[in-house]
């Protein structure tokens, strides 16, 4: 039986509880509209997996300091202000089976939101001197915009290589699981030699992550993520990469044409799917995966054993285990 979140966080439940009494504070403004929007947000938030991987990785570096609350505040206030904007530009109404900031209050409110969510995490880093934590997060923020707009870019053309898929999802998913795995390690004043381990160890665990995240769009489990939906968006993902490489140049082609035009037609969605299953493409890309896993593994051995490396080891395998 797979391990649950609460058995992973256990070295860290208490951090945890703390953390989110802390963060609650972080989020407050004496705006009523403001408030009440911030309550909502708190109250749906997610697994928390970001600040678990911040505290687990201090915990495996040293010892859990205020510093170390004050990064993962800052990661989850800037994550939480790309989502919301990320709403927004996606005109997406639902996050995590809830309506989205937008959707509730409209476009205009949303984007201020994700200002203010920005403000805050900026703020709380430079009222306390954590400059080399922001740093880390701000360089995250920086290469998870440039993710998106390379990946809308290659949408348009979808001439994407599987070489600059990896870099997408590299900048897209793991430059933020490496910020957390970094700012954990300088929080508790690592050495520059463990913070850089720590943080290739985050961004190998990301990409994989996210390879994972792919792979739902071709599964049959009910995971918060329509089948297909990528598909529809013109995403181009590892197993259609794949599959495309592989294929005759008359189908390559004619796939390319359904993803193209006629991504809104569910039969044709079908097509794709079915395309891809039968050649290979879900095989190769749980490879890949399986493949960052194990690299992203012998990283983490590298650093000092205890409770809180055994848990991390568990956060990883859960993130490719899970099923939504």
């Amino acid at each position: 039986m797979p391990l649950s979140i609460r058995d992973i966080q256990a070295p860290i439940a208490a951090e945890m509880e703390t953390f989110e009494h802390k963060f609650r504070q972080f989020m407050k403004s004496e705006v009523m509209l403001l408030d009440q929007i911030m309550n909502y947000i708190v109250r749906r938030k997610g697994k928390q997996l970001r600040p678990m991987f911040v505290f687990l990785t201090a915990g495996v570096c040293g010892t859990v300091t205020e510093s170390t609350h004050r990064g993962a505040a800052l990661i989850e206030l800037l994550h939480t202000a790309t989502l919301v904007h990320d709403d927004v530009v996606d005109d997406s109404n639902y996050r995590r089976g809830f309506f989205s900031i937008n959707a509730l209050w409209k476009n205009k409110i949303a984007v201020l939101v994700g200002d203010y969510l920005l403000s805050r995490g900026l703020l709380l880093s430079v009222d306390n001197g954590d400059y080399d934590l922001l740093k880390i997060v701000s360089k995250a923020v920086r290469e998870i915009s440039e993710g998106e707009l390379l990946q809308i870019e290659k949408a348009r053309r979808l001439d994407i290589t599987e070489a600059v898929y990896y870099e997408i999802i590299r900048q897209k998913t793991a430059s933020l699981i490496s910020a957390c795995c970094a700012v954990g390690a300088r929080s508790v004043d690592a050495s520059a030699e463990m913070i850089e381990t720590a943080r290739m160890f985050g961004e190998k665990v990301g990409i994989a992550f996210q390879i994972k995240d792919d792979l739902f769009d071709y599964g049959e489990e009910e995971v918060g993520k329509p089948l297909g939906i990528d598909i529809k968006e013109k995403k181009m993902t590892l197993p259609l990469i794949y599959a495309l490489n592989n294929a005759k140049w008359v189908e390559k082609r004619r796939m390319i044409n359904i993803v193209k035009n006629e991504s809104e037609n569910p039969k044709r969605v079908a097509e794709v799917i079915d395309f891809v299953k039968k050649s290979g493409g879900i095989q190769y890309a749980t490879t890949i995966m399986t493949r960052y896993v194990d690299e992203a593994k012998a990283l983490l051995f590298t650093l000092p054993d205890s409770r809180y490396r055994t848990s991390l080891e568990q956060l990883v395998q859960y993130t490719i285990e899970r099923s939504k």
